[in-house]
């Protein structure tokens, strides 16, 4: 019978933790809501952190951006240097849809990413093939980013397998800046 009590509390408790997670719907209209389209165009540099599933810092990395648009479809190239001198591409190819949401593929992307945006906030998830050493693992993305002010947007982005958040990325992205290119990886 304890055991019982003790596993249904459990439940319960997970349960309550489940559903307290922030939805795209908990951020208001704002007079100019966030749009990648017209953030993303152009040179953007970024900078960030990787940290496990234990919240210690494990990568430190810059990021070159560069977005060009024709309509609605886009091209957002990355180019990511890494402190341990590891450099990384992604290209990511964007489509903003009527309803104003966004498509997305990149080369270690599996399938099709979709983003929506409320207000200042933009959501961005997609399943992705993560090289670790010389294995490859598919994680599932949950990318929030959230517009600052013009210049300035903030990413927070969790990686999970199996439902289980094994790390956090979080960036820092600013067009203000007069520095357009990442620094050396020893100066990261």
């Amino acid at each position: 019978m304890i055991k019982l009590k003790i596993f249904v509390l459990i439940v319960m408790t997970c349960l309550g933790i489940s559903s307290c997670s922030t939805a795209l719907d908990d951020y208001q209209e704002v007079e100019k809501p966030f749009d990648i389209k017209e953030y993303f165009d152009g040179n953007v540099i970024a900078y960030g952190i990787v940290q496990d599933y234990s919240n210690k810092v494990s990568r430190r990395f810059c990021v070159e951006l560069e977005g060009t648009w024709q309509g609605d479809q886009g091209v957002l190239a990355e180019k990511f240097y890494f402190n341990d001198g590891e450099i990384t591409y992604r290209n990511w190819q964007l489509s903003k849809k009527s309803d104003g949401s966004y498509e997305g593929q990149a080369e270690d992307v599996v399938g099709t990413a979709i983003g929506k945006h409320q207000g200042f906030a933009f959501q961005f998830q997609y399943q992705l093939s993560l090289v670790v050493e010389e294995d490859t693992y598919q994680v599932s993305m949950d990318d929030w980013m959230y517009q600052l002010d013009e210049h300035r947007v903030m990413n927070k982005t969790s990686m999970s397998k199996l439902g289980v958040k094994v790390a956090e990325v979080t960036l820092f992205f600013d067009k203000q800046t007069q520095v357009q290119e990442c620094p050396t990886a020893d100066a990261i």
